[in-house]
């Protein structure tokens, strides 16, 4: 299933937080269209996200931080009804996965702090968006270059998103069933899959709750020599 369809899809659905957009006429923007494009193709998800010839590593990974970052707060949003401090006192992927909050900057999470799903996903997705939203971190401009711990930056980013999956798929996926939404986050996420492993964004110990469905749903993709890439930090 095409990604347009997804946000199709999701677009009538509640939105969770407003969209982060890239600005027209930009180099990312470009970028963005051009990666759309080739998903609504129906070109197999394990091609299109390889980094396109001539184009700079960090740039790609930039646009597909925000559009996951937008994806999968659209999924949250036909979710966080039904996820309270009540049905969800713990950020977790089951009995054996629990995810504690933690952000330095803060003094009150300096120290990983046990949080219901909703506040936890909530801070998360404010994290994220102050991210993106910082000039330091994501240049707009050509001229400014990323930091150099732009790739660890984003692996934070990911891997912190890819436990919202963890926490969707495992205690609210009958809410996703009941939308008729299933193939759209399987969708969504096998294009995260398959993007966070050909750049090596993720650990694979983060991946173990859903290494089942993984298998099931993300067939490995043909081995090819050159597309292995260096993520620094």
């Amino acid at each position: 299933m095409a990604l347009h369809g997804f946000l199709d899809f999701f677009q009538k659905e509640k939105t969770f937080r407003p969209k982060k957009k890239f600005e027209p006429g930009t180099l990312r923007y470009g970028l963005h269209k051009a990666a759309q494009a080739s998903l609504s193709s129906g070109i197999n998800l394990a091609q299109a996200v390889k980094l396109p010839p001539g184009e700079d590593l960090n740039d790609w990974i930039a646009v597909h931080v925000v559009d996951f970052f937008n994806r999968i707060n659209l999924i949250y949003g036909t979710v966080c009804d039904y996820c309270s401090e009540k049905t969800c006192p713990t950020m977790s992927g089951g009995p054996k996965f629990e995810y504690l909050w933690a952000d330095a900057s803060t003094p009150e999470y300096k120290k990983p702090t046990q949080l219901p799903a909703n506040k936890y996903i909530n801070l998360l997705m404010d994290w994220i968006e102050n991210q993106i939203n910082s000039e330091n971190v994501f240049p707009t401009r050509t001229d400014q270059p990323f930091p150099k711990n732009f790739q660890s930056i984003c692996k934070k980013i990911l891997t912190r998103l890819f436990r919202v999956f963890v926490h969707v798929y495992i205690h609210h996926f009958d809410r996703i069933v009941a939308l008729g939404a299933e193939a759209h986050v399987n969708t969504c996420y096998k294009h995260f899959y398959y993007f966070v492993m050909e750049f090596h964004l993720i650990n694979g110990k983060e991946l173990e709750p859903l290494k089942e469905m993984t298998i099931r749903i993300c067939p490995p993709p043909q081995p090819n020599v050159s597309s292995s890439h260096s993520t620094g930090g």
